[in-house]
């Protein structure tokens, strides 16, 4: 996907679905300034090619009741690929763990995991996290609190940096 030339109107209306998935598509097209026709095809466009994966809402854990939020940095005995895959896989039917990467360095996995309460953490770190095949280590931080948690992409950045390209 980084070959999609994506022009400065499909940028305009990521930016602008990223910051407010729900608005009009006729809010949409003047925000971005174009007419409603040709806006709702771009988008459907940007949905088909998969730059658009979703809409979701921003919901509040703690008000929700998840108080604990944790990240599990995960060290595997094995890196041959179809461990690497079986570990991806089975991350992938655990409710509590909400993100799953794969880093580079000592560390193979950092898990970003939810939970109503300590105890319900605990358990599942011990039952299921390091219980797992080819876990070899797990070190958790639980979060005292979030300074920033933006889950779009820096538009700005690639408008600038499209900017400075033209000139």
């Amino acid at each position: 996907m980084p070959g999609i030339k994506l022009d400065h109107i499909d940028r305009r209306i990521l930016a602008e679905l990223q910051a407010d998935g729900r608005m009009t598509n006729v809010e949409l097209s003047r925000r971005v300034g174009i007419s409603a026709p040709p806006c709702l095809r771009r988008v459907r466009a940007l949905e088909e090619l998969g730059l658009i994966r979703g809409y979701h809402a921003d919901v509040d854990l703690r008000e929700l009741g998840f108080e604990v939020v944790v990240f599990a940095l995960v060290g595997l005995a094995s890196q041959a690929e179809a461990d690497l895959t079986a570990f991806e896989e089975r991350v992938r039917s655990w409710p509590l763990v909400r993100e799953c990467h794969m880093l580079n360095g000592e560390i193979d996995f950092i898990l970003k995991c939810v939970s109503p309460d300590l105890s319900t953490f605990q358990s599942f770190l011990t039952e299921q996290l390091t219980a797992a095949p080819n876990v070899a280590s797990v070190k958790t931080s639980l979060v005292i609190r979030c300074a920033k948690d933006l889950p779009a992409v820096p538009f700005e950045i690639v408008e600038a940096r499209a900017a400075a390209a033209e000139q």
